[in-house]
């Protein structure tokens, strides 16, 4: 079982420019199945062995694409989304970054009803490394296949995080980036549920970061959990007020702060580690203490 994507996802790219044919042939390399991409007006080219079509229903019915990861520009990628839920993608990934607030509202409430599931925006997207099957922008040659699941509102972290793991020989399952953005789809609670619930994960590093309540409404969910976690907050030393990377990390009250987080995940039962240099190695001492190793 893998979580979101396995051998048998088909990816539409939407938005087929630079990023978008770079990511294709990465996966398609990796062994993914990229059947199509979306340029409205470039209907009937292929690149890079890809056919494009003007939109996403064309490639839906055409090649049965069952994901659909978005590249568009951050005015238009809110509109990138409806068109993907409207039809009928399951699982739809948004890389893009800075979409206006407002205009994420309005794919919020569309998607509480939708039957697709949505992934970002501004996140590195999802892998699932023993079907290598992969829909994102991460580097594929850091993943080892193995049992760990990793989360993460940082694309940078995930990387960092398995770059470690892999260095130890700890391979993981999957990894999945939840996004940076003040309003995103699948939130760190909804990503754990999905690990917890996958057979071929033992254990989970969660990464959150400051600024919002997100990592609390995860820590209420990891009480009840049987997989051990191991948790890093970023932004430790941020002012409060002020930006730090993403736009939702931004320190509003006490319960954003990464003190009043780590908190809150240490209560739960995770295991949190201040410095980001430390998630591999404590990662590996917790699956000993498990007799996960």
């Amino acid at each position: 079982m893998s979580v979101l994507m396995n051998k048998d996802s088909r990816v539409v790219i939407q938005g087929f420019g630079g990023a978008g044919q770079r990511e294709a042939k990465t996966s398609i390399a990796y062994g993914t199945q990229v059947v199509a991409g979306v340029t409205p007006g470039r209907g009937g080219q292929t690149i890079e062995g890809v056919p494009i079509y003007n939109t996403v229903s064309e490639a839906v019915e055409k090649h049965q694409a069952n994901v659909s990861l978005i590249f568009v520009p951050a005015p238009f990628a809110a509109d990138a989304i409806l068109e993907a839920e409207r039809a009928g993608v399951p699982l739809i990934i948004c890389i893009t970054e800075g979409i206006p607030v407002l205009d994420m509202v309005k794919v919020k409430r569309v998607m509480k009803n939708s039957k697709s599931r949505l992934i970002g925006p501004n996140c590195p997207g999802v892998i699932s490394v023993a079907d290598r099957s992969r829909a994102g922008i991460m580097p594929v040659d850091v993943y080892l296949e193995g049992n760990v699941g990793v989360i993460s509102r940082s694309g940078t972290l995930v990387y960092e995080a398995v770059d470690q793991l892999s260095r130890l020989g700890i391979g993981q399952s999957g990894s999945l980036g939840v996004g940076g953005d003040p309003i995103i789809g699948t939130t760190q609670r909804e990503a754990l549920e999905l690990f917890e619930a996958d057979p071929d994960t033992a254990a989970i590093v969660l990464i959150g970061e400051i600024g919002g309540t997100a990592e609390q409404e995860a820590a209420e969910y990891i009480k009840q959990m049987k997989k051990p976690v191991v948790v890093f907050i970023g932004g430790a030393t941020a002012p409060p007020g002020r930006r730090m990377g993403h736009a939702g990390a931004i320190i509003s009250g006490a319960a954003g702060t990464a003190s009043a987080k780590q908190q809150a995940l240490r209560e739960a039962g995770a295991t949190v580690v201040e410095n980001p240099g430390d998630i591999g190695s404590t990662m590996q001492a917790v699956l000993k203490k498990h007799g996960l190793a």
